[in-house]
């Protein structure tokens, strides 16, 4: 099985198409960032998702797993473009398996209007659906040889200065519970969230902006026998030994913020799993393999 790990492709449309009732609260903030900071990052999003693509047919990838920030503002108009503009990506022979972002669950409108499930719901189904306990989460994808499990630690975030997640204590309990299912423990298993439980140098990240019950997460983690925990939200790929769980953490940083596009792309094999990381070399994505890792 081969599988491409990519997040936080922001996917931005100009302000003026957004709709300015959504816009008289954080979202005004977050525009005037887009417009003088932010968005030329950001700027190629679709014509580097288009040549990920080309590389995903031709390294023959089974499976593509985003994990995140589809979005600027978590707006109908962006949520729909950024559908449009992963289509790409989703054609592979085992499919597509996403988690939503922080700024895909910008504020509490999203999560009202249900508008991350009507633009990415086909990709939110389990297959095992009595396992779900909130929404559809956690969701889980059966594959030979592999399994994903995808929990939601993305929520609204009104207050300015506040970025940060938590993944709810029943989906906790959930995963918790996964881990002893055989289904689950027969096969390598990757955890997917958006958030990082631990930063590149091994720390908690800052408490306004990273994963609050990390410490619970990679608890409800601990009883798989074989697994890696994928995620996002930090623009900087990179990968991690966890000492004390028996796993490694693996974040995808951006697919396509200027200058950091970075990804992972793993090959998983009876009794061998090596991850490589990839890049952007001027306009097409190339693999590292000189620093491919065995975990």
């Amino acid at each position: 099985m081969r599988v491409l790990h990519l997040s936080d492709v922001h996917v931005t449309v100009p302000v003026g198409r957004l709709p300015w009732h959504q816009m008289l609260n954080k979202r005004l903030i977050g525009a005037a960032n887009l417009v003088l900071r932010r968005g030329h990052h950001f700027a190629g999003a679709r014509e580097k998702l288009q040549a990920l693509s080309v590389l995903s047919r031709e390294r023959s990838v089974d499976l593509v797993i985003c994990t995140g920030d589809y979005t600027a503002l978590g707006t109908d108009a962006e949520l729909a473009a950024a559908r449009a503009a992963i289509e790409c990506l989703t054609d592979r022979p085992h499919g597509f398996v996403t988690v939503p972002g922080n700024h895909d669950i910008y504020l509490k409108d999203v999560v009202r209007e249900r508008r991350f499930e009507r633009h990415f719901g086909t990709y939110l189904a389990s297959d095992l659906p009595e396992r779900c306990v909130d929404g559809p989460w956690p969701l889980v994808k059966l594959y030979d040889g592999i399994a994903v499990i995808a929990v939601n630690s993305a929520r609204p975030n009104p207050a300015v200065w506040r970025s940060s997640g938590a993944i709810p204590d029943a989906q906790l309990a959930a995963l918790a519970a996964l881990a002893q299912d055989e289904r689950i423990r027969s096969r390598f298993v990757f955890v997917i969230t958006h958030y990082a439980p631990r930063r590149p140098d091994a720390t908690a990240d800052h408490k306004l902006h990273g994963l609050e019950n990390a410490d619970a997460f990679l608890d409800a983690c601990r009883g798989l026998p074989r697994y890696a925990i994928l995620h996002g939200h930090i623009h900087h790929r990179f990968q991690l030994e966890l000492a004390g769980y028996g796993t490694r953490l693996f974040g995808a940083g951006s697919a396509t913020c200027a200058g950091r596009e970075g990804f992972w792309l793993f090959d998983i094999e009876a009794g061998a799993r090596t991850a490589t990381p990839g890049h952007l070399e001027h306009d097409h994505y190339v693999l590292d393999e000189s620093a491919a890792v065995s975990f």
